[in-house]
């Protein structure tokens, strides 16, 4: 194939600006060729370089005593948990692949995250995820959200990975770009972990795993720009997952690991070798040289530039120790795997590419990359027009509702609310055998079996709140993930994130990341949990709106005893229901002003970062004192909400309650009111005073609102609902949606 010309054209066509196609021919002394031009175009992407975003990453909290790896040094995360363990964690979205080819855009998400966790050295035992759609009631919606389930579950279920946690959001303004955030979490023995680097001369550099093909061409930079009605046209960037060749190279990359055969490893994601080999050499000041020609192709006819920028998946880059090459292969050919040497480690830092003996690419390895001499810009930032606009929302103005059991039943069923059993039944949650609590609850928790300790883990994120107070919102959200792992008997110990924003050169929408980057920073101070790392994935916009911000937060946290595991739902008739922490009538962004006004407005709930922490603090303190039989903090839908869930999220063993809640001003807000910090929790009456003494002389307000008991759920001797009738409204809602 005759290369084409490469132009100013033809560079803006890849994605790159004329500035930066100016620095490039600064940098090589010459205009690069058409490979070299792709292999610049995807690395300089914003998807592989941050160059967006990584000036102000660089401000979070990036530094713990049981941190194990630098925050965006390695693959994963990986933080001390003791016994010579260490858990390997991240996020990362899959947004545009998904947004034009649900099933494979979110398989391949599941496989790439599950990658970086084993390419760490750590085999994976949980799968988790963050969704968000357009409302039910749009068909294209219903295809994207059937679709992304399946692709989760096909994928995780055959790798055989417990899918346990997650969220689903539903909104119009993730209707034409929906964000599909995949998290994965796996344990590894402190000596024996793997790093993504090259170095040491003459070491081999192997290609290991699947064929590579034309799939995923591009996807980098497909990744950084907006959805549009051309994005059709991008499904070949969309690549093809294989779950049952990825457990075969887990199962080996494990055991090159495990027999010490290896200098590095990392995954073939974004970029494909473009960007594993050009990372790991400026990660050990090193180069490579690369022989195209011997890498195993499944199509005939392809190009360097396409080899280069193939995102194919189920595919490592291995840097061996010299001399072990045959130990290598013969592990991978045992697992019945590619495992083929196309080049070695050289001592300068540049990359040189062959095929059929001609030069393809010369570059330098550090040039490329994120850290190194990828452009790094500071964004022009202006507070867009609609914030002061919608705080100043009068909610007094406000009819109050007068039926409120309408009102209720209406929120309960909302799809943000209600049950998300429809996916959740779709996923295997119980494979591997060490999942305590599944999906359903405040956060998952999975037994470690090397040590009989648990990890529990959550991801979190109210995009309206965000949207509405960006600072603010994100604090909130790395505080409730943080108060669902508590809830369920952890210590919060470190956050991965995955930010999804719209266009970062609209400067409205680069002072919603500024805001959000500060408030994740403030709260992760607050609450000891460093970012380990994550993703940012900008360009989250259609050409009828922009996405709510969506700063999503994975936690995890560590459970020191199994039996201070703890759940959502009541479990036995008698005991006392109390509420830590006070309602201020907060509505804004609230999924009551949603559903009953179909309004987001106001100001997101306010957030006191010390109380909240000193509130988690002494939940555990009664959690691993053995008092609380159940815990559920206080989230979309209110205190009413929360009540209801715990008497009935255990389908099968369901309990009701009589409670007296508490109205400040108004019967609709007091009920429905998101105010942060709160969680319900229920005792023995003989631990009441234990539950007292816990919080005696704390600014937390313990305040007792009655018993469980019966079968119906009954507030201030006013309204009554019938369990049978919340577990319908609950439990059905999404699958009668998606049956319409």
């Amino acid at each position: 194939m005759k290369e084409p010309e490469v132009t100013l054209e033809l560079a803006l066509e890849h994605g790159l600006t004329e500035e930066e196609f100016e620095e490039i021919k600064k940098r090589l002394g010459r205009i690069p060729n058409y490979t070299e031009l792709g292999v610049y175009s995807v690395m300089w992407s914003e998807h592989c370089s941050y160059k967006n975003s990584i000036a102000l990453l660089k401000t979070l909290p990036r530094e713990g005593e049981k941190l194990l790896v630098g925050a965006g040094e390695e693959n994963a995360g990986l933080i001390d948990i003791g016994d010579g363990l260490a858990i390997a964690f991240k996020i990362e979205s899959h947004n545009h692949p998904s947004a034009v080819e649900p099933y494979q855009g979110a398989a391949t998400g599941v496989g790439g995250i599950l990658r970086d966790i084993f390419t760490m050295g750590a085999r994976p035992i949980a799968a988790l995820n963050s969704l968000r759609f357009g409302e039910l009631d749009d068909p294209r919606t219903r295809f994207l959200f059937e679709g992304v389930v399946k692709g989760i579950a096909d994928y995780g279920n055959c790798f055989g990975v417990p899918t346990v946690a997650g969220e689903v959001y539903f909104d119009n303004s993730y209707k034409g770009n929906p964000l599909i955030n995949a998290m994965a979490v796996g344990i590894a023995r402190t000596d024996r972990t793997a790093s993504a680097v090259a170095k040491g001369e003459n070491n081999p550099v192997m290609i290991v795993g699947s064929s590579t093909g034309r799939d995923g061409i591009h996807g980098a930079t497909f990744a950084s720009e907006e959805i549009s009605e051309k994005s059709e046209a991008k499904r070949p960037s969309v690549q093809v997952g294989d779950p049952f060749t990825e457990k075969l190279l887990l199962e080996a990359t494990l055991e090159i690991i495990k027999k010490d055969l290896i200098v590095g490893i990392q995954d073939m994601g974004a970029a494909g070798i473009s960007c594993s080999t050009s990372e790991m050499s400026e990660k050990g000041n090193s180069g490579m040289i690369v022989d195209l020609d011997k890498v195993p192709l499944r199509e005939s006819g392809m190009s360097a530039y396409e080899i280069m920028l193939s995102e194919s998946q189920e595919r490592m880059l291995v840097v061996g120790k010299k001399g072990k090459e045959e130990e290598i292969i013969n592990v991978f050919e045992k697992w019945d795997l590619h495992c083929e040497i196309i080049g070695e480690v050289i001592n300068d830092d540049r990359l040189r590419v062959s095929q059929a003996g001609e030069m393809k690419a010369d570059l330098s390895a550090f040039d490329l990359v994120l850290g190194g001499g990828a452009p790094v810009y500071h964004r022009e930032t202006k507070k867009p027009d609609y914030i002061d606009q919608v705080h100043k929302f009068d909610f007094s103005a406000l009819p109050e509702s007068e039926n409120i059991e309408e009102v209720f039943e209406k929120i309960f069923s909302s799809p943000n609310v209600a049950s998300k059993r429809w996916v959740y039944e779709q996923y295997d949650s119980m494979v591997r055998t060490n999942t305590i609590v599944g999906p359903g609850s405040d956060a998952a928790v999975v037994r470690i079996k090397e040590n009989g300790k648990a990890i529990a883990m959550k991801t979190d994120c109210n995009g309206r709140y965000v949207y509405l107070n960006p600072r603010r919102g994100t604090e909130i959200a790395v505080a409730e993930s943080a108060r669902n792992v508590v809830c369920s008997g952890g210590l919060p110990l470190g956050v991965t994130n995955c930010l999804n924003f719209g266009n970062p050169y609209k400067p409205e929408v680069y002072w919603t990341f500024k805001e959000a980057i500060e408030g994740m920073g403030s709260a992760c101070r607050v609450f000891e949990t460093p970012v380990t790392g994550g993703n940012v994935s900008f360009y989250n916009e259609s050409p009828d709106t922009s996405v709510f911000p969506t700063p999503v937060i994975g936690m995890v946290g560590l459970v020191e005893d199994l039996s201070h595991v703890t759940t959502a739902n009541f479990k036995k008739e008698g005991d006392l229901i109390f509420l830590l922490g006070e309602d201020f009538e907060e509505m804004g962004g609230s999924e009551y002003l949603k559903v009953v006004h179909n309004l987001v407005s106001g100001d997101a709930p306010n957030i006191d970062l010390e109380k909240e922490k000193e509130l988690q603090r002494l939940l555990l303190k009664a959690i691993r004192s053995g008092i609380i039989q159940s815990a559920h903090d206080i989230s979309e839908g209110g205190i009413l909400t929360a009540v209801a869930e715990s008497c009935i999220s255990d389908a099968e063993n369901t309990i009701g309650a009589e409670i007296n809640i508490p109205v400040k001003n108004r019967e609709d807000y007091s009920f429905f009111s998101e105010s942060q910090s709160r969680v319900i929790v229920s005792v023995s009456k003989e631990n009441e005073e234990k539950l007292f003494n816990i919080f005696n002389g704390s600014p937390i307000k313990v305040e007792k609102l009655g018993i469980t008991g019966g079968k119906t759920l009954k507030i201030n001797d006013k309204f009554s609902f019938p369990l049978e009738k919340l577990l319908n409204l609950y439990f059905n809602t999404i699958p009668e949606r998606m049956n319409d």
